[in-house]
């Protein structure tokens, strides 16, 4: 049963210590046990008990937002991402830019590889526009 032990302690290991938290933890911990012993009764070895047990358990959502647990809030980072494409788009295209003008200063082919780059930025702001 010390198996049930350490996954109660893994539920609830990101609310902060309280009284509540406690009582609640051996609360859910006697509800485990109980279920594996029905289990065990109704013929199950004991590991398959313990893991049916906690399978059938399932998430302590309801109770994390009853104890004041907040989820994290998930930060937009498009228009970073727009920022960080238009500027590295800038770069690399005065990169074939000089590297067309230094080594084949007859023949224009920067355009090409321009087009491609340009892709990066382009598909950054339809994300940022999506995000808004």
């Amino acid at each position: 049963m010390k198996q049930l032990k350490v996954h109660v302690d893994e539920l609830f290991k990101e609310i902060s210590d309280s009284e509540q938290k406690t009582a609640i933890m051996e609360e859910v911990l006697e509800n485990l046990e109980e279920k594996v012993w029905d289990l065990m009764e109704q013929g199950k070895a004991e590991e398959d008990a313990i893991n049916k047990a906690i399978v059938e358990f399932g998430d302590i959502l309801d109770l994390k937002n009853e104890l004041g647990v907040k989820r994290p809030v998930k930060k937009n980072m498009t228009k970073l991402n727009l920022g960080f494409s238009l500027w590295g788009s800038v770069i690399t295209i005065a990169l074939f830019v000089f590297m067309n003008f230094y080594y084949t200063p007859d023949v224009i082919w920067f355009v090409y590889p321009t087009f491609a780059v340009l892709w990066w930025p382009l598909a950054m702001y339809f994300i940022w526009k999506r995000a808004n």
